[in-house]
């Protein structure tokens, strides 16, 4: 029977993991994920668990430690956000060429400059391609499911890729909310023993993990380690099914609410989902038509899907809670519209980048997308599809500075 508890998301994660019990720990400290380490940590004092706690000196030693472990033959695991995965960027690629599933909780932060420590999307996106799993949650429950099925995930025979377990920084990190645990007999027996098939300590077998690899071979195990992305969103789906079994909660590549007639939706990642699921209820009370998909799965990125969830759409919103620097449209924006582009008579598509910062995003400010796309449904066009979403005009700014200084 489900376990009820309150508990942080941080510490929902650090639950998982004891639950788990994996073989090595490795990780340093960083705002807003050092609570996972800090309570893993005391679970370690205390005998819970029989992991090796591994406290190094920086993010880059902290992933370097994971890869040694890993690639030795022990299930590993570590969180970290921002910066901290910044300073790990070559062994994010490493650990993913080199077919290591570990599990890392990246506690989503604005990542610098200039220094910020609230949330957005900026250092997941920036990490989207360097060929780890990404699964995003939107509660504190779905961040402690999800730890428990990245395990699975990543270490399945057809897979054998780290996964990032993506949640909002501050927002779903640190506050409390009511959540159902599960016992550590079903957790355990979930996960199952760590088996890998080739490894460092194996006395059976000497090889080499990580070796230079020339022309003659490096392209084939890109490729190799390409179609082990594609081979996960299949597995992904066949682990969500075994869960909804355990537990009655059900999972999918994305998540759709009240799209079944929806003209208008709204296409988002993570906690701001409960925000937009709140004003999609309000609208549909007024008889609007408005709906929302919600992405639990970026990588590997269900594109077939997700087309044919918005195919019968009038007009779309993609929120992006990070900006792409490349002037036309953000990361999640770029990779829908691309599903898109085989749909006849496509939805209108538009971009708002929201969130930098961690600014607030308030229900007004959903509700003005879905006031948005229905002036783009209303007059069939959709002029400047790269929108900012609460940003305060330069101009504005200005204005209030001046009156500010006449009032002195």
């Amino acid at each position: 029977m489900a376990i009820r508890d309150k508990l942080s998301g941080n510490e929902a994660v650090a639950v998982a993991m004891r639950q788990i019990n994996p073989d090595v720990v490795a990780a340093f400290p960083i705002t807003p994920s050092t609570e996972v380490p800090q309570y893993f940590s005391s679970f370690v004092s205390n005998g819970l668990v029989d992991t090796e706690f591994v406290a190094v000196e920086s993010e880059h030693s902290a992933m370097s430690a994971c890869i040694g472990a890993q690639a030795a033959g022990a299930r590993t695991m570590t969180a970290t956000s921002a910066n901290g995965m910044a300073l790990m960027w070559e062994m994010l690629y490493i650990a993913a060429s080199c077919r290591l599933p570990i599990v890392m909780s990246l506690v989503t932060r604005a990542l610098s400059g200039p220094i910020n420590i609230h949330n957005d999307h900026s250092d997941a996106m920036g990490a989207r391609d360097s060929g780890w799993i990404q699964l995003f949650g939107e509660s504190n429950q779905e961040a402690y499911d999800n730890v428990i099925m990245a395990v699975r995930i990543g270490e399945h025979k057809d897979v054998q890729l780290p996964v990032m377990n993506c949640y909002d920084g501050f927002i779903t990190s640190h506050a409390v909310e009511n959540i159902e645990l599960l016992e550590d007999e079903k957790v355990k027996a979930f996960v199952g023993e760590y088996k890998p098939q080739h490894y460092l300590l194996n006395k059976d077998e000497a090889i080499a993990i990580g070796p230079l690899d020339i022309p003659s071979y490096y392209f084939e195990h890109k490729r190799s380690q390409a179609q082990g992305m594609r081979n996960a969103k299949k597995v992904i789906l066949e682990v969500a099914e075994e869960f909804e079994k355990l537990t009655g909660r059900k999972y999918g590549l994305f998540e759709e609410y009240k799209m079944d007639d929806a003209e208008r939706a709204i296409v988002v990642l993570g906690s701001t989902a409960g925000t937009a699921k709140f004003v999609v209820d309000q609208l549909r009370a007024q008889g609007e038509k408005v709906g929302l998909v919600k992405i639990r799965v970026f990588r590997p990125f269900p594109a077939e899907e997700l087309a044919e969830a918005l195919s019968h759409c009038k007009a779309i919103a993609v929120m992006d809670k990070s900006d792409g620097f490349n002037g036309k449209g953000a990361p999640v924006f770029n990779e829908v519209r691309s599903a898109l582009y085989d749909v006849e008579n496509k939805p209108a598509i538009i971009n708002y980048i929201y969130g930098l910062g961690g600014r607030d995003v308030r229900s007004t400010d959903i509700e003005k997308v879905y006031s948005d796309l229905a002036q783009i449904v209303q007059t069939g066009k959709a002029e400047d599809p790269y929108r900012y979403l609460g940003v305060v005009d330069a101009n504005d700014i200005d204005v209030a500075a001046e009156a500010a200084a006449t009032r002195e």
